[in-house]
């Protein structure tokens, strides 16, 4: 089960990211070009925050009971969680980075409720995706990061 809830989280990732890319583009078109603001804009900002609560959820299920969870494994003696990269990473700055990036989902997503014009809640949807986009980039454990590492999809080896 550890296995495959670790492999959802990974390939949710990529969903998110897809639908991130697409979502700013629609929010930056939409505001450049003043269009009104449309439905299936709507529907597509939804989708991404459905895909990111679900990953949310499933990470924050790997961070505490996971393989390396806080309450399945016992830090080696003398270590402490924030001098340990590994462990500061996936307990720390991975969860935090990502619910911040989360939150900022939600607030894009919830943006076309604002009684304010078609043009300010593209902006705004805009620079509140552009910004979780940035954080779950900086905070995703790429390949090429020493130590915390990992593969682009699971099963593959890390380059």
């Amino acid at each position: 089960m550890q296995t495959g809830l670790l492999h959802l989280h990974n390939f949710l990732r990529w969903v998110i990211l897809i639908l991130l890319l697409i979502s700013i583009y629609k929010a930056y078109s939409g505001w450049s070009s003043k269009k009104a603001f449309q439905v299936g804009d709507k529907k597509i900002w939804l989708f991404t925050m459905i895909a990111a609560h679900i990953t949310l959820l499933l990470g924050l299920y790997q961070t505490f009971m996971g393989r390396y969870g806080i309450f399945t494994t016992d830090l080696p003696e003398g270590t402490s969680v924030m001098k340990d990269r590994f462990f500061r990473f996936f307990w720390v700055e991975h969860p935090i980075t990502m619910i911040v990036a989360i939150i900022f989902i939600t607030l894009a997503h919830g943006i076309y409720k604002k009684q304010i014009s078609d043009e300010e809640k593209y902006k705004k949807a805009f620079y509140y995706l552009l910004i979780a986009l940035v954080l779950i980039l900086a905070g995703i454990p790429w390949p090429f990061r020493e130590i915390i590492g990992r593969p682009y999809f699971p099963g593959m080896p890390i380059a």
